[in-house]
């Protein structure tokens, strides 16, 4: 009788515990990673080594939890990693490479994404042996290839965490400049101050420069109370976009002009800050946006000249 007790207590406890865990949001990864390595300009390597590259990094980006926040799975940011291999050294495992990393964010109400980051990393060099595993230890960085992973999850995390919140991303963008520091004596292009104005360590440097605060303040301003409100309200929203484009990225240029921060967002955004303003908008308005626009990256102008229509 006391057995037969004993197996009815634990099964309810089981029960118990079951429903608990059903009614608990489960937390999901923060990113969605689809890797793409392009190794046409390599011949005479087994494609074997490329296609396990691929399965080994979107295994690490995505089934690891990069931080403590509870992300549901329908909000994990989706990314990509376009990865041009120029050069293969298989007796020392050393691929040459560049990558075009891009990462995207949904609009609200909308069935619209927009894009959240998009750069090309023209040192993406690294080592790596076929089925090697890699571990991520982001107070000992000693590995190069799982520091620029690490160094773009923080980042795009960063960023989006801006894109909902009013400097939400400081802690995790703080973590990605560790990791840069960390990194100094890898041997690799791309970690160090002075070395180039558009690597690694200066542009989470600048994101982190109090000047370039404004910058910051523009992720939220432009996607949350621009884009987020056009999908409900167009004129409010696109007042919205040009009041941030005024208030934020313009002064962050004229806090800090050799920052090349406004002029990559632009790069990136051209289209779509052509599409909000072409035939839409008072004269003034688009005359305002296009002298902002131009001041900051000329060499859109074509571009820019829609946003004139």
């Amino acid at each position: 009788m006391k057995c037969f007790i004993l197996q009815s207590f634990r099964f309810v406890c089981s029960v118990i515990v079951a429903l608990f865990l059903l009614s608990v949001p489960a937390a999901a990864q923060e990113l969605q990673v689809r890797i793409n390595i392009n190794s046409q300009q390599v011949q005479g390597t087994d494609k074997s080594v490329f296609d396990n590259l691929k399965q080994t990094l979107e295994q690490f980006m995505n089934e690891r939890q990069w931080t403590d926040l509870q992300f549901q799975e329908n909000e994990r940011i989706d990314c990509s990693f376009n990865i041009s291999v120029t050069k293969y050294d298989a007796s020392n495992n050393r691929f040459t490479c560049t990558a075009m990393i891009q990462a995207n964010r949904p609009v609200y109400n909308s069935a619209y994404t927009t894009t959240l980051y998009s750069n090309r990393d023209k040192n993406f060099d690294f080592d790596f042996v076929q089925f090697d595993q890699l571990n991520f230890n982001e107070e000992v960085i000693d590995n190069q290839l799982v520091a620029l992973m690490g160094y773009y999850a923080f980042l795009i995390i960063g960023i989006d965490l801006d894109s909902f919140s009013p400097m939400g991303g400081t802690d995790v963008l703080q973590r990605c400049m560790n990791l840069v520091n960390n990194a100094q004596d890898l041997g690799f292009t791309g970690w160090k101050s002075f070395e180039d104005s558009r690597n690694r360590f200066a542009i989470v440097n600048d994101y982190l420069d109090e000047a370039l605060k404004p910058f910051r303040q523009l992720q939220y301003d432009y996607y949350r109370m621009g884009l987020d409100e056009m999908a409900s309200n167009v004129e409010r929203g696109r007042g919205n976009v040009t009041t941030a484009l005024a208030n934020c990225l313009k002064k962050a240029h004229d806090n800090k002009p050799l920052s090349l921060l406004p002029q990559i967002w632009t790069d990136y955004k051209k289209d779509e800050l052509a599409n909000i303003y072409k035939g839409k908008g008072t004269q003034k308005e688009k005359e305002s946006v296009y002298d902002i626009l131009f001041g900051i990256n000329a060499s859109q102008n074509n571009s820019w000249e829609k946003i004139k229509q």
